[in-house]
This record gives structure tokens, sequence and C-alpha cells, in this order.
């Protein structure tokens, strides 16, 4: 048990490597872990003519809205088509982003209120996920720089328990986001800005 343990972790360093290296901005991105990310570069590279428009990735990923109106109610369903691996990539992030990501679970409060279902949000979601990757996909997206952020915290001794008691976040969220493992760009600028003042 502890090799292929130890066998998993060392094939996801080197996917995650492979992945950061070919699109850093996709790994980046919010809720995109290695093998996330890596099925997504995968359809992407696979499907090239397909890669048009950002609605066209849409519906290669399944992500494209299905008018389902009926009589006087209008309503779009989940697509059932497209790249079913893709489609699960989406769905992925987007359930990472509703337990984890502020922005996102107030859009979820805000879209229940007005009277969406849960399959609705989801569908909503993967849709924006869809448009985000695929200009990951298609354009060169700015990562911010946070290889300043450890060796600055270490210099002027200030715990990670510290910086997390600062901000009010859950232990291990500095220390993932200053490991590359999470992207928060408010907060990377914000926990930049507090050390330098510190």
């Amino acid at each position: 048990m502890k090799e292929l343990t130890a066998e998993h972790t060392a094939l996801t360093e080197a996917l995650d490597a492979d992945v950061s290296a070919h699109n850093p901005g996709l790994r980046a991105a919010y809720g995109a872990g290695p093998d996330t990310a890596a099925e997504l570069l995968v359809t992407a590279g696979d499907n090239l003519e397909r890669m048009r428009t950002e609605a066209s990735f849409a519906a290669l990923c399944g992500a494209a809205p299905v008018p389902a109106s009926s009589g006087r109610t209008d309503r779009h369903r989940l697509s059932r088509g497209g790249d079913r691996a893709a489609n699960a990539a989406l769905c992925r992030i987007a359930l990472v982003r509703m337990s984890s990501d502020p922005r996102t679970r107030d859009h979820v409060t805000r879209q229940t209120a007005a009277g969406r279902t849960k399959k609705e949000i989801i569908r909503l979601l993967k849709r924006a996920i869809a448009r985000e990757t695929f200009r990951c996909l298609t354009t060169t997206v700015a990562v911010p720089d946070i290889a300043d952020l450890r060796p600055l915290r270490q210099s002027k001794n200030i715990t990670l328990t510290a910086v997390e008691d600062h901000f009010g976040v859950w232990p291990a969220v500095i220390s993932t986001l200053e490991r590359g493992i999470r992207r928060d760009d408010a907060l990377t600028h914000a926990h930049r800005d507090w050390l330098q003042a510190a």
C-alpha cells in the first residue's frame, strides 16, 4: 500500500510539473488540479479544429446550454453531448469552487435565491469555467509570481499561523498559496502587501 501511495504521489508531481510547464494559467485556475488541467489540455489537443470560439469549446466539453423550454417555462438543461471526460473535469472544478471559493459561494447563494436548482447552478458554473478555460488555452494568462512570499515571510520570522489568523483563513491556506498549489490572486497581493508592511 505504501508503495502504491508513493508511486501515486510521484506520478501526480510529474503530471503537475508537465501541466504547469505547458500551461501555467490553466493549472493556476482556482480548482484546477493536475489531473483536471491535464484532461482539459488533452481534450483541447485532440480537438484543435473545434477550438475556434469559446462557444464551440463549451459545446465540445458538453457545457453549452441546451434549450429545454416547455409551455411558459423558459429554461435550459445540461448537455449530454461532448467529451464526457472534459465535462467531468469542469464539474470537478465547479464543485471545488462551490465548496471553497467565496465568490462562487456568493454566486450560488444568489442563484438559489432566484429559484434555480442545484443542477441549473452547476450548468451555469460549468459554462463560465469553460469560458475561462478557453481563454487559458488560447492566450497567455499572466500568473502572479509567488516565489517571493515564503522567503519574505521567513525573513521576518512570521509564522503561517500568524498570517492565517490575520486573514481569517483556514489552516494550510497560506501554505498552499505560497507553494503554488492554490491560486487566489487577491489573497496573494494582500499577503505580499501585509508582509512588506510588517
